[in-house]
Parts: structure tokens; C-alpha cells; sequence
């Protein structure tokens, strides 16, 4: 069975398999001792923080294992604001960040402090000009992600990084989704990272932080990992997150082209075999392994039931998937289509064929889904006289008020409007992303009387 989701868990690499059984015999004792077992454990330790920090690209002392990537961003967060609170209590942020980021944020907006989310294009990624010009007076920690986790879109690290530097803003990079692919661009100052990524074990991040940044851990704290992961190491897991790293690291340039090309191959092929689709993300400047792309009239969560009946296991980050009945926020910053969204992020060794039958079988899913859903067929609908229609699909999730309106959009005479009723927040990504894959026109939103928003589309063609 294919599986297809290696951006939010990668298979155990065989390496790191290997290490951690092997560590599980001669790592198991407590590297603070002094006597033998423990000793040998604390060169492990030693050994596995040195081949982290060589991929990291910073010193063994400035690196410390936590309990998880997740865990890594909020301390590095935390203790950067704390380090550096007399400058002021103002975080900038990528609207994009992973939630991880995003949660550490909302921590520091309760405690008092101000978050400032820098807005993407439509590709996903900041403008250098536009972070830059957010890095004034009272920042204590501006954070940007090497990679996008949903669309793969790399971002501008090097360019905010200077910017970073010239205003005298600490900048931590989440490094979670690129690690294994290759070093992070100098500049950062702090970097955060989970093992389970890059085809480590599940239960290990790594926090690195520059020497001369000013850090405060937050919470309780004891003499392991520097103060700054307080509790037992998990040792035979960093071992094995240490060994992978290095080991997909080495495959890196080889397995990344050659899955590059695969993805290439997705991203041309789905809109030739799929219509109304809309790829998304930047087509260059991008993760190897990662393609993402939403389908109009589709339901996310039964397009990804149908798809792994197929055998085929992929993600979504559309609102159809989520209990919150939101747009993944991601999708909300770029202003992309949410429906129907699905992610595919080969693991290392996916073959052609795997890739194949996934675009053989992908048009019939979709299709199918499409039936399901009452999706109209092009130029179903018979245009007659009237100008002006209200279609009021609040209480329905999507894509059903999209498929509300396009099959009545033909009903109104061209220059006429057709007023949409919802209260799902999906629409106000989904009608105008329709509307440009159309060539309707988006006159814009109010909210509705009686609930909800009410979204006008004015008929063009």
C-alpha cells in the first residue's frame, strides 16, 4: 500500500532502526553517572549531539534534544521572549508558520504580549520587503519556517535572515519540514527540528541556539540538555534520530532529484486528467517530495476515504478534514482554493509505478465523489431572464455551497448576480477561488441578515 504522507510522519529509516537496537543494549543507563554503563551512555549522547549539530551547522554545545519538534518551538519561543524581554514583547511571524509556532504565539499574546503575522502570496511565501518592514522597535523574536508543511513552498530564509541581522532581531527557523533535505541558509539564530520528519523515531526534536542570543528557559529546569529539556533522555531514540539524519542526509541530493521528478509529474498530470483543479504552492522554489492540490466540487475527507480504499494514503489541509469547520490556515494566508485538498509527500524509495497507478486511479475518484455530490455537468444549466438570484446554503458544509451556485450561476442572465448564503467559513476562500477558475466575477461579501455571509457573484460569461 502506497503510502504518500511522509511530510507528516516519514517510514523508519533502516538506519535508524538498526541504531536504535543497538542502542537499546548499550544506551539504556544514565550518561550523568560516572560509572561504566553510564559513560558509555554519555558517549553515545556525545556521539549522536555531534552528528546533529554537523547537520544543523552549529556547535554541539549550542544543541540540545528535546522530547519532540513540537517542544522544541515552544521552548525556543518562550526562552528567546523571555531572553529578550527588556527589548520589548512583540513576536513576528509568517502567517504560514506550522501551529506549533502559531500556539507559542497565542501563549505569548495571553501573557501580554503583541503577534504580528506577516502575510504570503498567493505561492505561499513572505515577501523579504514586507517582513522586513515589520522588524521595528519592541521585536523580541521574529520565526519563519524553511519550508511550508502543507504546500512544500520554501521560504526567503536567507533574505529575512539579513533583514533580521540589520534590525538586531534574533530569528528562529522551524526547520522541521527541510532538515533531511539539506542545511538551513546561515543567519538563523535559533532552529528547532523533529526526528520524525526526516525518518526518525517519533519522540525526539532538537533545539539549537546560537551562542551570544539571549535565552531564559521557561519552567522547571535541571542539569540535563543544558537546562533547556529538562527530564531523562530518551537515548536510544536520539541515537537513532542522530544516525538517520546523517544517513538521509548522504541520500539527499540523489533520492531528492529523483523524487522531484516524480513530483513534477503529479503536478503537470492531475490537471490534465482532473478537471477544475488547482495546484498550489510555488512550482520552483519548493520541497523535492511535495505536491498539494485541491479538486472544486469534492469533499476532502471522502476524497481521502475513496483514495484509501484504493490503497493510497495522502492528507488534506482542507476544512472538510478538520473538526473546526475551518480552512487550514495556510490555505486561508494564501487565498487558495480549500476544497477537496489533498497532499501528497513521497517518502524516500516511492517507485513509478506506485506514482502511475496513483494518476490512474485519481480520476475516477474524483469523479466519483463528483456524482455523489450532485456536481453539474458543464453548460447543464439553461440561462433565461432573470438578473438577480439568492441561493441560501447556510448550515451545509462545503463544497456544497459552491455547488449551490454552480448550478445556478446559468440561470441569471450575463451581468445578473447570483447571491450565495453560507455560513461555513470554507466560503470565503472557495467562491472567490471558483469565480477565477470560472471567469466569474467576485463582487465581494457582507454579512447576512439573519446569519452568515452573504457572497455576491455578478455572471460574466
Amino acid at each position: 500500500m502506497p503510502y504518500f504522507d511522509a511530510a507528516s510522519a516519514a517510514p523508519l529509516h533502516p538506519v535508524a532502526r538498526q541504531a536504535l537496537l543497538a542502542a537499546l543494549d548499550e544506551g539504556w543507563a544514565d550518561p550523568a553517572r560516572l560509572y561504566r554503563e553510564g559513560r558509555r551512555a554519555r558517549l553515545l549522547l556525545d556521539a549522536a549531539r555531534e552528528a546533529a549539530a554537523e547537520a544543523v551547522g552549529c556547535r554541539p554545545d549550542e544543541l540540545v534534544f528535546t522530547p519532540s519538534g513540537t517542544r522544541a518551538v515552544h521552548s525556543g519561543v518562550s526562552g528567546a521572549l523571555a531572553g529578550r524581554r527588556r527589548v520589548g514583547g512583540r513576536l513576528v511571524v509568517s502567517a504560514v508558520e506550522h501551529s506549533s509556532v502559531l500556539h507559542a504565539g497565542e501563549a505569548h499574546a495571553a501573557a501580554g504580549g503583541t503577534v504580528t503575522e506577516v502575510p504570503v502570496g498567493r505561492n505561499g511565501a513572505v515577501d523579504p520587503a514586507a517582513f522586513a518592514a515589520e522588524l521595528g522597535e519592541g521585536v523580541a523574536l521574529a520565526c519563519l519556517q524553511s519550508a511550508n508543511h502543507e504546500v512544500g513552498t520554501e521560504q526567503p530564509v536567507t533574505e529575512v535572515a539579513e533583514a533580521c541581522r540589520a534590525a538586531g532581531v534574533p530569528l528562529l527557523v522551524d526547520a522541521a519540514q527541510s532538515l533531511g533535505w539539506g542545511p538551513v541558509p546561515e543567519g538563523w539564530s535559533l532552529l528547532a527540528a523533529s526526528a520524525h520528519k526526516w525518518g526518525g523515531p517519533a519522540g525526539v526534536g532538537l533545539l539549537a541556539v546560537r551562542k551570544g542570543v539571549r535565552f531564559a528557559p521557561q519552567g522547571p529546569s535541571d542539569e540535563r540538555e543544558s537546562g533547556r529539556a529538562p527530564g531523562f533522555e530518551n537515548l536510544p531514540a536520539i541515537v537513532a534520530a542522530a544516525a538517520s539524519l546523517r544517513a538521509v542526509r548522504a541520500e539527499a541530493a540523489a533520492e531528492g532529484a529523483r523524487l522531484r521528478a516524480l513530483v513534477d509529474r503529479i503536478r503537470a498530470r492531475v490537471p490534465e486528467l482532473v478537471p477544475d483543479v488547482e495546484v498550489v504552492g510555488d512550482p520552483v522554489r519548493r520541497l523535492p517530495h511535495l505536491v498539494t492540490f485541491s479538486c472544486l466540487y469534492v469533499d476532502g475527507e471522502t476524497l481521502l476515504s475513496e483514495l484509501d480504499r484504493e490503497g493510497f494514503s495522502v492528507s488534506s489541509g482542507s476544512s472538510c478534514t478538520s473538526s473546526t469547520l475551518t480552512p487550514s490556515h495556510v490555505l486561508r494566508a494564501m487565498g487558495v482554493l480549500s476544497e477537496g485538498n489533498v497532499r501528497v509527500s513521497l517518502p524516500g524509495g516511492t517507485s513509478e509505478e506506485d506514482v502511475d497507478r496513483f494518476l490512474a486511479v485519481l480520476p475516477g475518484v474524483v469523479a466519483t465523489v463528483r456524482e455523489r455530490l450532485g456536481v453539474p455537468s458543464s453548460g447543464a444549466a439553461v440561462p433565461d431572464d432573470g438578473g438577480e438570484l439568492v441561493v441560501d446554503a447556510r448550515g451545509k458544509r462545503c463544497p456544497i455551497p459552491v455547488i449551490e451556485l454552480a448550478k445556478v450561476i446559468g440561470s441569471v442572465r450575463v451581468g445578473g448576480t447570483v447571491t450565495v448564503l453560507s455560513d461555513d467559513e470554507a466560503a470565503r476562500l472557495d467562491i472567490p477561488a471558483w469565480c477565477e477558475m470560472r471567469g466569474q466575477r467576485y463582487e465581494g461579501v457582507s454579512p447576512a441578515p439573519a446569519g452568515g455571509h452573504a457572497y455576491v457573484v455578478r455572471r460574466v460569461s
